[in-house]
């Protein structure tokens, strides 16, 4: 409707004024008056050198003369705002369709067939999975889903350093602590306990201790030439019991990667790019390094390889870049980061530019504030750290405290726990614009009350226990009895699939969030000040109009990458 109504103003606005650029006229849905509003009269009369009330009545005397499928009324408010109401049968028919489509309600087509890549989580191996790949999954699985449910192609990548000055500490610390490391049967979580004990010991030794600071470049280089078999032994057991460990941290939050890229794939191609174009004038020597000029392209200069002669992670990201074109070619391939990496991908898509225009066309970066606790940012490097794993463990312990235990339901209910503990860290994040900070507030994502994660799926849990009742009393759905009229549930209803358009063309999830918050609401309203299950000949369609919450409700959280319990 938005889009029909758009373009019947527009239409009417060029006939009156054909010399008038309509770029930003716009129709949008209406919190107060109508269900739609258009800007357009405000926007075009200073152009006409007309009030804005004048351009609005002629505006709308030509609206009307169309009958508008759906359109009830239309009219003026304030200075000259248009606003347009939707006939009772229009929402109706919104219902059927819900009904009718359930999962599918809300797709769209915008990016059919478009073949999409997106890289994101990116945890590296010998490190603990912290918050900032917490943020970083929770924002690229939800993005992804946005994409697929609006046509795309999309495949799932995670690139992980599994090479470099982190390795090296790390084995360092391996060495120095064998006789604690874990037997092979032992539990995953405490091999990996291990491994951050050892990088640990392995960072603040570099930095206080210069002997250990020769041993680990020495080791980082032998991490590279593959050359030392001891070396070997202990980088393919750190690395395996990392990779196992995040992958049990992916089926918690509902993540399956279609492709698995790592920095000991691509550094080799990235040192023969950056040497290939060194002498094309790409890149350019400095003091013993090999680094991209970007202050002549208004940027910063970067190292590509440093004085021994090693790859840095910009030079290792040209080699992704192409590893991922090879392996899958795509319209776009986006890039999923904290906002600390802006500066640095600024410049390493600038050469990529210069180095293959083809393969950086399609490439974006998309970024990411911060995830912060109360207390502050913390560190991998001296183990002051509140890991990913342990905010997933707080928040679903936090979760099994407030809801009721059944123990006919054991299994379902550690599922429950686990997908409302998931759900209110993910909620937390998701709720905001992307590019913003977030103090994570641990209680108050698991409020019950509002404004939280839980809230909607506790929500959807009260709608679909309705529905069980209604379907153990033998009642059927059915849209022809309504004397209540068309109540804000049914309006914010139809409102769906505009809104996941939104925030896909937007990359922005927040506006699902809200969307959720004010349906609940809604809903919860409804419930609290009208009879449902015992409205007599009024009940069929007021559990149709709980069914259509439901399926909303559902496709909303599936967007956010969140579950949706039946039972809480």
């Amino acid at each position: 409707m938005k889009n029909i109504l758009e373009k019947e103003v527009k239409n009417v606005a060029k006939e009156l004024y054909s010399h008038i650029s309509l770029n930003e006229i716009t129709v949008e849905t209406s919190g107060n008056f109508g269900d739609y509003a258009s800007n357009i009269a405000l926007i075009l009369a200073g152009e006409v050198k007309k009030t804005p009330r004048v351009v609005a009545e002629k505006i709308v005397e030509k609206l009307r003369d169309l009958n508008i499928a759906g359109v009830k009324k239309i009219e003026i408010e304030g200075p000259g705002f248009i606003n347009f109401y939707l006939t009772d049968s229009f929402f109706i028919k919104e219902l059927e369709n819900i009904l009718k489509l359930g999962s599918e309600y809300g797709k769209n087509k915008i990016f059919k067939d478009k073949k999409i890549m997106i890289e994101y989580t990116d945890p590296n191996p010998f490190k603990v999975f912290h918050i900032g790949h917490l943020m970083t999954n929770t924002i690229g699985e939800s993005l992804s889903r946005l994409f697929e449910f609006s046509g795309a192609i999309v495949k799932r990548a995670n690139y992980q350093g599994d090479i470099g000055m982190h390795v090296a500490k790390a084995l360092w610390g391996m060495q120095k602590i064998a006789n604690s490391m874990p037997a092979e049967d032992t539990e995953i979580n405490k091999k990996t306990a291990y491994l951050g004990e050892a990088y640990i010991l392995g960072s603040r030794a570099f930095e206080d201790d210069d002997v250990a600071q020769k041993q680990i470049k020495e080791i980082n280089k032998k991490i590279y030439e593959s050359s030392d078999e001891e070396l070997n032994r202990l980088y393919r057991i750190g690395r395996e019991w990392s990779l196992e460990h995040f992958e049990e941290i992916y089926k918690k939050l509902g993540t399956k990667f279609d492709y698995y890229f790592f920095e000991s794939q691509t550094f080799a191609e990235g040192v023969k790019i950056v040497k290939e174009n060194l002498t094309k004038g790409v890149f350019r020597k400095s003091d013993g390094a090999v680094i991209f000029p970007g202050e002549e392209y208004d940027l910063h200069n970067r190292v590509f390889l440093n004085s021994e002669g090693l790859p840095t992670y910009e030079a290792k990201d040209l080699g992704l870049a192409f590893l991922k074109h090879q392996t899958y070619p795509t319209d776009v391939s986006i890039m999923i980061t904290a906002n600390e990496q802006s500066s640095y991908f600024s410049v390493v898509l600038k050469a990529l530019e210069m180095i293959a225009p083809t393969i950086a066309r399609g490439m974006r970066h998309i970024d990411h504030g911060m995830l912060r606790m109360p207390s502050g940012k913390m560190s991998s490097r001296t183990g002051d750290v509140i890991t990913g794993e342990s905010l997933l463990k707080d928040s679903i312990d936090l979760a099994r405290s407030k809801i009721t235990s059944d123990d006919n339901l054991e299994k379902e209910q550690e599922l429950i726990t686990e997908g409302v503990g998931v759900g209110a860290i993910k909620f937390s994040i998701l709720r905001r614009a992307i590019g913003k900070d977030i103090i994570y507030d641990e209680k108050q994502s698991l409020s019950f009350d509002g404004d939280s994660g839980p809230y909607i799926q506790y929500t959807n849990a009260r709608a679909q226990s309705i529905l069980q009742k209604a379907n153990e009393q033998g009642i059927k759905m059915d849209v022809n009895i309504n004397t209540l009229g068309i109540t804000n549930v049914e309006r914010i209803l139809y409102q769906f699939p505009s809104v996941v358009e939104r925030a896909t063309r937007e990359n922005a999830p927040h506006f699902i969030c809200t969307y959720l918050l004010e349906l609940s609401s809604a809903f919860n309203t409804y419930y609290a000040n009208t009879p449902i299950l015992t409205a007599k000949n009024e009940t069929p369609y007021r559990i149709t109009l709980t069914q259509a919450v439901s399926i909303v409700l559902k496709n909303g959280l599936f967007l956010l990458g969140i579950t949706a319990p039946k039972k809480m």
